[in-house]
């Protein structure tokens, strides 16, 4: 897998919500902080979203928004000011479940696509924790025409009940969550991960990695892969990445087992030889230092947490 991929397999968790909403005239709802990410898109007429703390972005036709760290927000037909919409708002469950969908929507309503991600915001990702509190991406001709074609495609399953929905329909959520990440990098060039991936060496030493996390890298061995001498990788990965290479690696490799012992029911010496240890005594250590917890009592707090989602 690559990069973004892994980045964003590492704090998944389930599958995503949707809801397909039409609504018009006055209308407030308010959704509190939590644990995941957020999305809307807009198919018809327009709103704002009113992030907490955060400056009111206006949403038009075509326009995608992302709030990748779950901030608490107001999604309002105007830009109210934000205490008389603290006032004002419905809760967000309440205004979805009241935003029905008639057969013949009236002239100015507003309709939309939105919903949650579920993530473990426990362990991001620095490529995650880069993201902004609200990713917009305003709808332009020509600009991002994967990300199109994944929300055309999504307001078609979300219009009716087809054969095999319940397969494509949290595909094509995860396909939109991946092309949102993908368009943000492609214009905010001045972050630091779009110039990690920008970067061929480092860039190719991440692939490498990430491909074959198990393996037994040396810093030798991964300047081999990339091409450059050990000297000008370790300076480029250390400069863009902010750790060396084999540190990057060993926390990647913790990341990845966190994520096994809360997905699986797999034994430690399996998740082990996975992730490149020798051993579960050998993980069972790293672990415990990097997480503060030992991967069986990891195991459980994961547990406990998602029957509390």
């Amino acid at each position: 897998m690559d990069v973004v991929s892994d980045a964003i397999s590492a704090v998944h968790l389930g599958y995503p919500s949707s809801h397909r909403v039409r609504t018009r005239g006055n209308w407030c709802a308010r959704l509190d902080p939590y644990d995941g990410a957020g999305f809307y898109v807009v198919l018809k007429g327009s709103c704002w979203l009113l992030p907490d703390g955060c400056a009111p972005v206006h949403l038009g036709v075509g326009d995608a928004v992302l709030l990748p760290h779950g901030a608490g927000h107001v999604i309002a037909d105007s830009p109210i000011d934000a205490t008389i919409a603290g006032q004002k708002a419905v809760p967000f469950e309440q205004w979805v479940a009241g935003a029905g969908s008639p057969d013949q929507p009236e002239p100015d309503t507003t309709e939309m696509v939105c919903g949650k991600y579920r993530l473990d915001c426990s362990r991001l990702h620095p490529l995650m924790t880069e993201l902004p509190e609200v990713v917009h991406l305003p709808n332009r001709v020509g600009s991002h025409l994967e990300l199109r074609a994944a929300i055309d495609l999504l307001a078609g399953e979300l219009d009716e009940q087809r054969a095999g929905s319940c397969i494509a329909l949290p595909s094509l959520l995860d396909l939109l969550l991946v092309y949102i990440i993908r368009s943000w990098m492609t214009e905010d060039t001045s972050g630091t991960w779009p110039r990690v991936l920008g970067d061929p060496v480092t860039a190719a030493a991440l692939r490498a990695l990430h491909a074959n996390p198990a393996a037994p890298w040396s810093n030798d061995r991964l300047a081999a892969e990339a091409g450059v001498s050990r000297p000008t990788l370790a300076r480029r990965f250390t400069t863009l990445v902010g750790r060396p290479p084999m540190a990057y690696l060993t926390w990647w490799r913790l990341i990845l087992a966190a994520t096994q012992l809360r997905n699986t029911s797999d034994t430690l010496a399996t998740i082990a030889g996975r992730v490149g240890y020798s051993s579960p005594y050998s993980l069972s250590h790293a672990f415990e230092k990097e997480f503060g917890v030992t991967p069986g009592r990891y195991r459980v707090q994961a547990v406990e947490r998602s029957a509390m989602r």
